[in-house]
């Protein structure tokens, strides 16, 4: 028993050590390596960084917002489906209603947010029309709901203050925020609609300067065997206007592609040619009746930069020195290189009894025809040019097709400005033709 009893005692001085030691071993905590320390720290601020960058895009970063507006007049039937040329009428009205929300934004609270606001469409509805607005704000996403009540307020403003003028009916608008290719859609398939509104003035097709992307979307490029022989104006989306004595030696349609783009040798749409009517009444060398339909084979697609430009009505009047522009990728002097990027130039109308005088072109401009540039000769359209759009912006910016470019005696030359086939001529011949 007693060595019995000595063994128990021994064991459990034995079992007491073994607590001792152990003890010490499990409640010990093992460090990390410093590397790992590094990459966790590292980890958790990437991740605050990433969120703190999300919070104040969300909260302080603009970006952009666009809005659908609609609204009635009441007992006026006005009608722009913005696929022509507007009646004078719904012009105004069109430019009365973007001239007063314009003011309203620019002296609001929210001036600094506001980008553009423009009329679409006016349509005939039940007892009057609709019209239909598009709206272009920026702003950071966070204050969306209090812009819209913003926005929203100012156009009922605009509306109330303007029931007499207009016959608006403030009770029927309605704003609704749209998508970015759904605002690029309600323009894309109106006519005479730019991507881009900046001209440079001074600027010429002779030592040109480049023209902006979308700037000009109705321009094409005429392509005989591969390569830009004239240019031409898109007016629907299977039809073009160009120079009659472009096709004259050149009547193959075969041999014929259109490009359209900024870029003569990098299009965004390349179509095949169809047909070709030149004037029944074009004659070589006076250049008479020198004008050219060209029908593609296949349909455009509109996009933001490629649209058609407005035909102008017939009873349309320049006056001498009114503004307008010529594009084309010609010559940058005569007999000069030809540019890949399409040039533009701002010119003057100038009346065809200057024109026509002893020192200028001397009685060879018809009634059919019309001049512009500068009889200092500063700006011009060259080789290479022919069959480009001569281009004219009304009150609202919206841009009509006045003049084909035709001939000229040289390129830039003083008291030689360059001559364009006057397109409201040739408003019915262009209709009998195309129904347009």
């Amino acid at each position: 028993m007693g060595l019995q009893a000595h063994s128990s005692s021994q064991d459990a001085t034995n079992d007491s050590c073994d607590c001792l030691l152990a003890g010490p071993r499990t409640s010990s905590k093992r460090s990390w390596p410093v590397w790992m320390v590094i990459v966790i720290f590292l980890g958790v601020v990437a991740i605050l960084a990433v969120t703190i960058g999300l919070l104040v895009h969300f909260l302080a970063v603009g970006k952009m917002h666009y809005y659908e507006g609609v609204f009635h007049i009441s007992g006026v039937t006005y009608n722009d489906t913005c696929d022509s040329a507007a009646s004078q009428a719904s012009t105004n009205l069109s430019k009365d209603i973007e001239t007063k929300m314009s003011d309203a934004f620019q002296n609001s609270s929210i001036y600094k947010e506001y980008v553009d606001s423009q009329v679409i469409k006016t349509l005939p509805e039940t007892n009057g029309t609709s019209v239909q607005l598009r709206l272009t704000f920026k702003f950071p996403p966070a204050k969306n709901g209090d812009m819209r009540t913003e926005i929203t307020a100012i156009l009922l403003q605009v509306l109330r203050d303007n029931m007499a003028s207009w016959s608006a009916v403030p009770a029927s608008f309605k704003l609704t925020e749209i998508s970015k290719a759904n605002s690029e859609m309600l323009v894309n398939n109106c006519c005479g609609r730019r991507l881009s509104n900046s001209i440079t003035t001074g600027n010429r097709i002779v030592n040109g300067e480049n023209a902006l992307a979308g700037a000009w979307p109705w321009q094409a490029s005429m392509q005989w065997k591969g390569h830009h022989s004239c240019g031409a104006s898109l007016i629907s989306s299977r039809w073009l206007l160009s120079a009659a004595h472009c096709f004259a030696r050149k009547n193959n349609m075969e041999d014929w592609t259109v490009n359209f783009g900024t870029i003569v040798n990098k299009p965004y749409m390349t179509r095949k040619v169809q047909r070709i009517i030149l004037h029944e009444n074009y004659s070589s060398p006076a250049v008479h009746d020198d004008i050219a339909l060209v029908q593609l084979a296949e349909e455009v697609s509109f996009t933001k930069y490629i649209r058609r430009i407005c035909l102008p009505e017939a009873q349309m009047k320049l006056s001498d020195n009114d503004s307008v522009v010529v594009t084309g990728w010609g010559s940058l002097h005569m007999f000069g290189d030809f540019p890949e990027i399409l040039q533009q130039a701002l010119v003057k109308i100038i009346d065809n009894k200057i024109c026509n005088a002893p020192h200028a072109l001397s009685g060879l401009v018809t009634e059919t025809m019309l001049c512009a540039g500068y009889m200092s000769g500063k700006a011009d359209a060259c080789q290479n040019d022919s069959g480009g759009p001569l281009a004219y912006p009304d009150s609202r910016n919206i841009w009509h097709l006045v003049g084909i470019v035709s001939w000229g005696d040289g390129c830039g030359k003083k008291n030689k400005p360059g001559v364009y086939t006057r397109v409201t001529s040739y408003r019915d011949w262009i209709t009998s033709k195309t129904g347009l």
